[in-house]
């Protein structure tokens, strides 16, 4: 099976540091429909009391209207590319290998194996990086 490779926009959010916003945030965009593929929420070190929300995919007029609503914007300095494939040993040190081969840095990396299948979201600082990367991976 070969790699399903694509760029995806990200949406941030600000959050208080306290119980329940993180619910109100999510529970927004369960209302209006927008079924998310991928979350990753953390504290602020920078900046006591505050945290930041990381949400794919929100699309549709009603779902980027929901986004916007409880304080989502898309954001322009994460360029993130979605990639899917069989789980296998090694999958990983292959990926990264070949970005690092086109001379491509990661900001960031998540990735879950469940079942027989991976899935990871890299991001990049440009969208060239992105679209680049897109292009490499989708040899592979």
């Amino acid at each position: 099976m070969a790699l399903k490779v694509e760029r995806v926009d990200t949406w941030v959010a600000s959050l208080e540091d306290k119980p329940g916003n993180l619910a109100a945030k999510l529970s927004a965009l369960a209302k209006a429909g927008v079924n998310l593929e991928f979350v990753m929420a953390r504290r602020a070190p920078d900046k006591p009391g505050t945290g930041v929300v990381f949400a794919t995919p929100i699309q549709g007029a009603a779902g980027c209207r929901a986004a916007r609503q409880a304080g989502f914007k898309k954001t322009k300095s994460v360029h993130a590319v979605r990639i899917e494939g069989p789980d296998e040993r090694g999958q990983g040190a292959r990926v990264t290998q070949a970005l690092a081969e086109q001379g491509l840095n990661l900001r960031g990396l998540s990735a879950a194996a469940i079942g027989k299948t991976f899935v990871s979201y890299m991001a990049f600082d440009t969208t060239a990086d992105a679209a680049k990367a897109v292009r490499c991976l989708r040899g592979l």
